[in-house]
């Protein structure tokens, strides 16, 4: 039985996607979320085998309370799902400093606060799992989301560091990078304007907005499925490093580094020939 640490618990989305899919398999969960309260009545019917906790991934305190109290109940952390975080959109130039920064607090630094607290207990049992949901946004930017795609590429690259570090001591670590999921995160499109005062991106950012709202609640991807894949990845003899979800993120991802392998080989000789030469 596995003890699963879970943050951005928001109801219809992947936190509560793994919660659930956790508890199908006989699994405890601890399920953190900024308003608890609303995870009151799906945790109920689960008993004791579910604990919900408030949680700002960005408030290092809390954090540690978090995971103490979760140790506490269960005895020890097997798996996290750094799963916190949003999508805030604005040009590269124009976006307020401060947005970007609440954007990699979140994004970025939340996560590596709350890994970095459940590691010593995982290294202590030399074992367990950290699971960081990244994005397709990672591998493929798109206009709007210029800093977005920047803190998830920033979390693709510890990942891969850590998954270095971790492997000699029993942990292993899996990046998610999922497409366009019917999640809640394009609902909060709707209510957010476009505060962008140069007018040459005004409208590019009035595009991306228009075209997220439309998409809401149309998205391809099952949150459900998605999981239940991830899951299956995890009991694999060999798992992988990183998981793409979804059929357009698939094929995105295809092109992606098909083309960049072909611009790295196209640029052989100019790589080569940046050496000293043989013997120099």
């Amino acid at each position: 039985m596995r003890t699963w640490f879970i943050t951005g618990g928001t109801p219809g989305g992947f936190g509560m996607a793994y919660a659930e899919a956790a508890l199908e398999r006989g699994d405890r969960v601890a399920l953190t979320a900024r308003r608890p309260e609303e995870l009151r009545d799906w945790a109920e019917p689960h008993g004791d085998r579910v604990l919900t906790l408030p949680l700002d991934v960005t408030d290092a305190a809390q954090v540690q309370e978090s995971v103490a109290a979760a140790e506490r109940r269960f005895g020890g952390i097997d798996v996290l799902v750094n799963n916190a975080g949003r999508g805030w959109y604005g040009s590269v130039e124009g976006m307020d400093e401060a947005a970007v920064r609440k954007l990699f607090e979140l994004n970025f630094f939340g996560a590596l606060t709350v890994l970095r607290a459940v590691l010593p207990g995982m290294r202590a049992r030399r074992s367990g799992w950290i699971v960081n949901m990244s994005s397709m946004a990672a591998l493929v930017g798109a206009p709007g989301f210029g800093y977005y795609t920047a803190s998830k590429a920033a979390i693709e690259g510890v990942s891969d560091v850590l998954r270095l570090e971790l492997e000699p001591l029993g942990v292993k670590v899996l990046t998610v990078e999922p497409g366009a999921f019917r999640t809640r995160a394009y609902a909060g499109f709707a209510d957010e304007p476009v505060r962008e005062t140069d007018e040459d991106y005004r409208g590019m950012l009035e595009s991306v907005r228009t075209a997220f709202v439309e998409q809401d609640g149309k998205q391809p991807g099952d949150p459900h499925r998605g999981v239940r894949a991830v899951l299956s990845a995890m009991d694999e003899d060999e798992p992988p490093q990183r998981l793409v979800l979804g059929s357009g993120a698939y094929d995105t991802a295809v092109r992606k580094f098909e083309s960049a392998l072909k611009g790295v080989r196209e640029q052989e000789a100019r790589s080569r020939g940046a050496d000293f030469p043989p013997g120099g």
